[in-house]
């Protein structure tokens, strides 16, 4: 991997420079990434990485600026805001809906709650899609300090067994920019932005810091999260890992957790970071759940499915309400 993005980085250097100089001279920001986007695109096309955020509205329209091929994929995380979904359907009609393995609440009663250092609903809900291809995304370091530590023009993606190629044309692009070219070419995104919200993941996810917000505007999802706390609860008396079973004196019952989950996703003081993925969310069960995750990964789709099978729906195209 190292020596695979040595020699990306001594490939780009060159051409960086020169796309670097030309835009300078005649060009604009969009001709940097549509010529990044002609660069990079394998014969077969890309696989586009699509969640409905603005980003990926920008990336989209400049693939159909680029002229190259691709398909479209939205991987369905069964817990995204229901306008998120709305917008897709309507806007971006062509897109291939991605299904999960299992939903995010049979995974909790699974795996546990998600935390930022605990992330199985990342790797088994958003990110198994496009093995072996080449995927355009949206991804910018402005998003997080961790992003502009671990991505670049060119990232390759090596982890449990899906390999893959990650082109991220507006890595170097700004909130401010990527809303510039979004109403300088009326591009359509989606409504809950108009209404303050500055990124459209899944409702109370573990990243974001806008909980209480985000529980008074989602009520049914975050009643769908709290149920699968309690299915999560009721493994943990004679759970087979001790440092799991150590929640039950710690929390003292299902409430008890739920509260210190929403309250720890909070910015850790500790590190003094402005970004969420820096913070630690329990202490003593991450390791457990994280051996809990590769042991249980052997299950077969339709046991995780077993666990919730009302809900893995929830949050697809025909049952978009929820």
């Amino acid at each position: 991997k190292c020596k695979l993005q040595a020699a990306i980085t001594r490939l780009l250097s060159a051409t960086e420079r020169e796309w670097k100089m030309q835009l300078l001279l005649t060009g604009t920001m969009i001709d940097l990434a549509v010529k990044r986007i002609q660069t990079f695109c394998p014969p077969e096309g890309y696989w586009l990485a699509f969640s409905g955020g603005k980003d990926s509205c920008v990336i989209k329209w400049l693939a159909n600026r680029a002229g190259v091929t691709y398909e479209t994929h939205y991987n369905v995380t069964t817990c995204d805001p229901p306008e998120v979904i709305y917008f897709i359907r309507k806007h971006h009609p062509n897109v291939v809906w991605e299904r999960p393995p299992f939903s995010m609440w049979a995974g909790i009663v699974t795996y546990g709650p998600p935390a930022p250092k605990v992330r199985w609903c990342c790797r088994y809900l958003k990110e198994k899609g496009g093995h072996g291809r080449i995927l355009l995304t949206g991804v910018r370091w402005a998003e997080s300090a961790r992003r502009r530590k671990r991505h670049s023009l060119v990232t390759p993606y090596r982890s449990a067994g899906i390999s893959k190629t990650l082109i991220n044309p507006i890595i170097d692009w700004t909130d401010a920019d990527v809303w510039a070219c979004i109403r300088e070419n009326h591009i359509p995104y989606c409504n809950l932005y108009d209404e303050g919200w500055k990124r459209l993941g899944c409702v109370l996810c573990p990243m974001a810091g806008d909980t209480q917000a985000q529980l008074q505007r989602w009520p049914r999802i975050a009643a769908l999260w709290r149920r699968a706390f309690d299915g999560f609860w009721a493994t943990v008396p004679n759970h087979k890992y001790p440092s799991v079973r150590a929640l039950l004196p710690r929390w003292k019952t299902s409430e008890g957790l739920w509260q210190a989950w929403l309250e720890k996703r909070a910015y850790s003081p500790k590190e003094e970071s402005d970004d969420p993925e820096d913070c630690e969310l329990f202490t003593g069960a991450g390791n457990a759940r994280a051996e809990a995750m590769q042991d249980d990964q052997r299950r077969t789709t339709d046991q995780l499915c077993a666990t919730a099978p009302l809900e893995i729906e929830a949050a697809g195209p025909g049952n978009p309400q929820v």
